[in-house]
C-alpha cells in the first residue's frame, strides 16, 4: 500500500555524526538507503547535547542517535515522534520503558556490529599475548637487548571464555576456528543448549568461566543484572596468565578491582574499549600500565562498520516509513497497541492493516 502523496517523514540525525560545519566525520553512514525515497526528508541537529531534548524532536519522525542519552524528559512531547534508532546495539543510552510509554519504538542495528567487534577483539588477543606494544616501545627507545623479557604465547590450546553469546560472541566463536584452540566455553544463561551445541561451544557458570578461561572477553549488554558483574571477588578467581577483554560497556567490569590486579599482576593483561566514566578527556590511570591495551570506545570502527550500522538503521527508518515492521525492535509489543499503531498510521499516511 503506497503513502499519501503529501506524508513526508522527517529522519534526523543526531549532531555529532558532524562537524562543527556541517560535515559527516564519516564517509558513509548508509544514507545512500534513502536515494529516490522522495517521501523521506533527512535532517541533523543544529547542536550536540548529551542529552537529547524535547525541542530537538520537534518535526521529527525518526531519529537516528550516536551517543546522546534519550530519557524520559527527552521524550515529554513526542506525539510526532515514531521511532528512537541507535546507531550499534548497546541501548543502555536509551530509555526503553519510557519510549513504551510514549508510544515511541525503540531500535538498535542487530548484527551489523557482529564481524568489526569480533575482528578487533582477535586483533587485541594477538596484541595482548604477543607483547606488541611493549615490543614497538623497545624499538622506539632503543632498548633490543630487553627483548627477552617479552616472551609471549600463541592462541594455540588457549581457551577462549565468552560472557554473553550474542552475535559478537558467535561471530568471535566462528573466526577463531582456525586457530587450534581448545573448545570456547560460554556464559548465558539465556542461550538454549541447542545452539551451543551447534555453534560447538560448551556452557558453563561464570565461575567456571572464571577460572578456566585464558581469555575472559565480555560481550553482554550493560543492565541491572550485569553491572559489576566482574567485581574482585571474580577476578580473584582467574589464572595468573588471564587475559580480560571489555569491549561491551564500563560498569561490567569493576575497574578499581582490576586496576589492582593488573598492577599487581594477578592478572596476566587487559584490553579495554570501555569505561565507567566516558568520555574520557584527561590521561586514564590504565594508561600507567605496560599490560593494558586501551581504546576511545572505538576499538571496532571501520569504514565498512559504520556503513553497516547506518545502512541497517536508515532500513529500519524506510520500513516504518511504508508500514512495515523493522528489525532490531526493542519494545516490539508497541505493534500490538492501538495507540502506537494509530500514530503509525497518523504520521506515515499508511492505513491501519
Amino acid at each position: 500500500m503506497k503513502t499519501s502523496t503529501n506524508t513526508r517523514f522527517r529522519v534526523a540525525l543526531t549532531a555529532d555524526f558532524y562537524d562543527e560545519n556541517g560535515n559527516s566525520k564519516f564517509d558513509d553512514l548508509g544514507l545512500g538507503v534513502f536515494k529516490d525515497c522522495d517521501h523521506i526528508e533527512v535532517t541533523q541537529f543544529s547542536e550536540h547535547r548529551p542529552e537529547i531534548t524535547p525541542d530537538q524532536l520537534a518535526g521529527c519522525a525518526g531519529v537516528v542517535v550516536l551517543t546522546p542519552q534519550v530519557t524520559a524528559e527527552s521524550l515529554s512531547d513526542s506525539n510526532e515522534l515514531l521511532a528512537i534508532g541507535r546507531f550499534g546495539v548497546g541501548y543502555d543510552s536509551v530509555d526503553v520503558a519510557a519510549c513504551t510509554e510514549r508510544d515511541v519504538l525503540a531500535m538498535i542495528t542487530a548484527g551489523a556490529v557482529d564481524r568489526p567487534v569480533a575482528e578487533a577483539t582477535i586483533g587485541w588477543m594477538i596484541a595482548l599475548t604477543h607483547h606488541m606494544l611493549p615490543k614497538d616501545r623497545l624499538v622506539r627507545t632503543g632498548q633490543w637487548d630487553d627483548r627477552t623479557n617479552y616472551m609471549g604465547c600463541e592462541l594455540r590450546d588457549r581457551t577462549l571464555g565468552i560472557i554473553g553469546l550474542g552475535g559478537i560472541g558467535r561471530k568471535l566463536v566462528s573466526l577463531l576456528k582456525s586457530f587450534e584452540m581448545q573448545q570456547p566455553i560460554a556464559f548465558d544463561p539465556f542461550v538454549p543448549t541447542s545452539v551451543l551445541e551447534e555453534l560447538g561451544v560448551r556452557g558453563v557458570t561464570l565461575d567456571e568461566l572464571l577460572t578456566t578461561a585464558d581469555f575472559v572477553s565480555v560481550h553482554c549488554p550493560l543492565n541491572d543484572q550485569t553491572r559489576g558483574l566482574i567485581g574482585p571477588d571474580e577476578i580473584a578467581k582467574m589464572k595468573p596468565g588471564t587475559y580480560l577483554l571489555n569491549t561491551a560497556r564500563g560498569g561490567i567490569v569493576d575497574e578499581q578491582a582490576l586496576f589492582d590486579a593488573l598492577q599487581s599482576q594477578l592478572i596476566a593483561g587487559a584490553a579495554l574499549d570501555c569505561f565507567d566514566d566516558e568520555p574520557v578527556t584527561e590521561p586514564h590511570r590504565f594508561g600507567e600500565l605496560e599490560n593494558v591495551i586501551l581504546a576511545p570506545h572505538s576499538i571496532a570502527w571501520t569504514a565498512e562498520l559504520f556503513r553497516d550500522i547506518g545502512r541497517t538503521a536508515c532500513q529500519s527508518m524506510f520500513d516504518l516509513s511504508r508500514g512495515r515492521r523493522p528489525i532490531g525492535v526493542l519494545n516490539p509489543e508497541l505493534f500490538e497497541r492501538k495507540s502506537f499503531r494509530n500514530k503509525w498510521s497518523r504520521i506515515t499516511g499508511i492505513p491501519n492493516q
